[in-house]
């Protein structure tokens, strides 16, 4: 499995599993719990979810599919802007913690920038971290301002990564803050990497997927991992959609290739404001 280096210099595997909207139809939660387990036999061990999918929905559901697991498994979550206060974290990572079953996160992540200063969202994380209930902190989908003021308040500087809406068809951060992140050692966790399965029925990807023997979502995942500092985190409820996912691995884009991605889908010639889902 190919791995990212976080700034704390753990290891992390460069594919992980997304479960937004898992957890929230009793009728395919056998079949998601399969899925998340095969793909920890794959070696998809970083988990990815949010207090806010399903509200709480998803982490009790990912407590049943890591029963017997939970070692395995680099596990993030994320929190709601309302509740990233001083003490409303706290509480919310404890509630978080319940639902999963576990004693630790391995990774905490602001879901997104709300009324609460970032100061004191990060004071309640480094409380959170002293205390054993997170092991790293984080962001997501914070803009090239958002990160330089973090940067500037106490403890900001140690966040492990800023989770980012980006593929091949949202390549806005590639003008500004990207190259920010990387200056700075933070790499991106890229969350909707195949655009929420449309870029599956874009016809240039198909295309482009067709003449070089793979599937559309193969093409642009290869296309994220061909990055050292990208994480994706595809989401599948399907153990056979999570079977031609993991095949982006058998499918290393070379240079002409990653050349022709960029004709098809152009990098920006400016900045744009940061997109989100």
């Amino acid at each position: 499995m190919k791995t990212v280096l976080l700034p704390s210099g753990e290891r992390v595997p460069a594919f992980g599993q997304g479960t937004w909207h898992l957890g929230e139809d009793p009728a395919t939660r056998a079949e998601e719990i399969a899925t998340l387990r095969l793909g920890l036999d794959l070696g998809l061990t970083l988990v990815d979810t949010a207090e806010m999918y399903g509200e709480g929905q998803s982490e009790l559901l990912i407590a049943e599919a890591l029963n017997g697991r939970r070692d395995e498994v680099f596990l993030v979550s994320k929190v709601y802007p309302h509740n990233a206060s001083r003490q409303a974290a706290v509480a919310a990572c404890e509630r978080s913690l319940r639902r999963l079953n576990t004693d630790r996160l391995d990774l905490y992540l602001l879901h997104w920038r709300g009324a609460v200063p970032l100061a004191e969202t990060i004071q309640a994380f480094m409380a959170l971290q002293r205390a054993g209930k997170i092991r790293h902190y984080g962001v997501s989908n914070l803009d090239l301002a958002d990160m330089q003021e973090l940067w500037s308040v106490p403890g900001g500087a140690a966040v492990a990564t800023d989770q980012l809406l980006y593929n091949l068809a949202r390549r806005g951060i590639e003008w500004d803050l990207l190259p920010w992140l990387r200056a700075h050692r933070v790499p991106v966790m890229a969350y909707s990497p195949i655009e929420q399965a449309r870029l599956l029925h874009n016809p240039m990807l198909a295309d482009f997927a067709r003449r070089h023997g793979m599937t559309p979502a193969q093409a642009g995942l290869a296309w994220l991992l061909a990055k050292d500092d990208v994480i994706v985190i595809p989401k599948t409820s399907c153990r056979e959609r999570l079977k031609e996912n993991f095949g982006a691995l058998d499918h290393p884009l070379t240079v002409p290739q990653l050349a022709e991605l960029d004709r098809l889908f152009p990098p920006p010639t400016g900045p744009r404001p940061l997109e989100m889902i």
